[in-house]
């Protein structure tokens, strides 16, 4: 028999603020994180973003860093949200415990690259950065803040890299290989980052409206999230209190093409079907639905479809969350299952802002209230990347 796993922390770092408290504060308030660009140093300043509202040197005093160490924005997000984490967890000087840090990021160090990338070929004043590009960098980076990891492992599959993640974390549970895992993701905004999504014509140029008809694309945003997972025995062997239970996941690849989803959202079904299956619950159970929801006119219609082939006429409350943080792209997974856990928690439904017009094509509309019509005992969380790597998580309660 698989495993129970269990959530025992969470920490959190987005536009909405630092914290598990800041962010439940804004999303009861229905206080978007999303606004003009501060931090990045970019042309487009027409682009509205989901910036941390944190420069580099605020968060490495936060955290106590040397001013001249060589870390980068990816990472210190990361271990804020990290350390947040393990804290709620009281995990962070327990020995004994083979812990696991699974992080999920793509774009990793690019910021200080972009930076630094004259001074590369130049000169060697930077070339401390050049080892802080990698993904896996920014893994190794959090892992060595805390020094009470005995496993480390980076995960980059776009946008479901944390939701992955979060996923392997609990099969390294299952199989025996750990006792605990840190998993989650991190991403910060670059100028590479964002010129990529405007090459690709789907930011809009005001506040992103998922599942409107007249939704015209997404708002970037960047943030880390994680979560501690344990299973019963190691719950039992340091008293600790479990807040959910990690209930199902699935994973699915329909490799329909290099951006696009397919039309009628056949991996992202069969990754919710089978989260279902693996959560041994039927579509009724299920009481909100925390969407990938982009914004984007072929994301939002195929995640549709694909919601109303899985659920049928069960169809719980959907809403997308990206128009609190913006797209926060690899670390959506983490942040995410942060504010499933949130809602499940305490009993609320997240909105969908800026919605207005209902998309013709789909049975259902976002919601738009945060009062769920039934007690929450299971959420499902979608993250979905590019070349249709899909990957959906239930959480329910204990």
């Amino acid at each position: 028999m698989p495993k129970e796993i269990f959530v025992t922390g969470c920490g959190i770092v987005s536009a909405l603020g630092a914290g598990k408290e800041a962010t439940l504060t804004a999303l009861r308030e229905r206080r978007t994180g999303i606004a003009p660009v501060r931090y990045l140093k970019t042309a487009h300043t027409e682009l509205p973003v989901g910036e941390v509202k944190m420069s580099n040197e605020e968060m490495m005093r936060a955290l106590r860093i040397p001013e001249a160490a060589a870390t980068t924005r990816t990472s210190l997000m990361g271990m804020l949200a990290a350390r947040e984490a393990l804290d709620h967890a009281q995990l962070r000087n327990k020995s004994g415990l083979r812990t696991a840090l699974i992080s999920g990021t793509t774009v990793g160090g690019m910021d200080k690259s972009e930076q630094y990338y004259l001074d590369f070929l130049e000169n060697d004043t930077k070339n401390a950065y050049i080892a802080t590009h990698d993904c896996g960098a920014c893994t190794e980076m959090i892992a060595d803040y805390f020094g009470v990891f005995s496993a480390v492992q980076t995960i980059s599959t776009a946008c479901s890299s944390a939701a992955n993640a979060i996923m392997l974390g609990a099969m390294l549970i299952d199989s025996g290989r750990a006792d605990a895992v840190v998993a989650g993701g991190c991403e910060c905004i670059t100028k590479f980052h964002l010129n990529g999504f405007n090459t690709l014509m789907i930011l809009d140029r005001n506040l992103c409206k998922p599942f409107d008809a007249h939704r015209a694309g997404l708002n970037l945003g960047e943030g880390a999230a994680f979560l501690v997972l344990e299973a019963e025995d190691t719950l039992r062997r340091r008293s600790a209190a479990p807040l959910c239970r990690l209930a199902g996941y699935a994973n699915t690849c329909d490799a329909y093409h290099q951006t696009a989803s397919s039309p009628n959202g056949e991996g992202a079904c069969l990754a919710m079907q089978a989260a279902l299956r693996t959560a041994n619950l039927r579509p009724k159970d299920v009481g909100y639905i925390n969407a990938h929801g982009t914004g984007t006119e072929n994301n939002d219609l195929c995640e549709g479809r694909a919601i109303q082939r899985a659920f049928g006429r069960c169809i719980p409350p959907v809403s997308s969350t990206k128009s609190f943080t913006g797209h926060t792209t690899s670390a959506a997974g983490g942040v995410e299952a942060v504010i499933s856990l949130l809602a499940l928690r305490h009993g609320f439904i997240p909105a969908s802002l800026n919605f207005a017009n209902p998309m013709p094509e789909l049975a259902f509309t976002p919601a738009t209230t945060d009062q769920p019509p039934t007690p929450l005992r299971h959420v499902l969380s979608n993250s979905f990347g590019f070349g249709g790597n899909e990957t959906s998580l239930i959480f329910s309660t204990i």
